[in-house]
């Protein structure tokens, strides 16, 4: 499973419900861009090393943003950003998630429903 961002800064957080979502899948992936949204988001180096760390414990594997990933990427912005005001990441992790032929665990719903062939599990914190 593919895990959105907000998934892993609710378990930062303390949030149990998140915690046992990761821990009910036994494959575990982010997008390159949750990797460096998460490290984008840390004010130091401990915290960079902290989230390198949770990511290795936990078994998590980071998918690499590929040319293919792009393309739908890009083609997902073309037919959802004026209808459903899709943004470019969420288009890329979308498009991790297709490509990769995994499901998408999000608590952001709203942001994934218009794409259909995307597999989404929404969480609700």
């Amino acid at each position: 499973m593919l895990f959105d961002t907000d998934i892993l800064i609710w378990v930062q957080r303390g949030n149990q419900k998140a915690a046992r979502a990761i821990d009910q899948s036994q494959d575990r992936y982010v997008s390159i861009l949750t990797y460096m949204e998460l490290l984008q988001a840390a004010q130091n180096r401990k915290q960079h090393e902290y989230i390198t760390s949770f990511l290795s414990d936990l078994g998590f594997q980071t998918l690499p943003l590929t040319e293919n990933i792009g393309h739908r990427a890009a083609v997902y912005v073309a037919e959802y950003a004026l209808s459903h005001g899709l943004r470019a990441g969420d288009a890329i992790i979308a498009a991790t998630a297709t490509e990769n032929n995994l499901p998408l665990c999000s608590g952001n719903a709203r942001h994934y429903r218009a794409i259909q062939e995307l597999k989404l599990k929404v969480f609700r914190p």
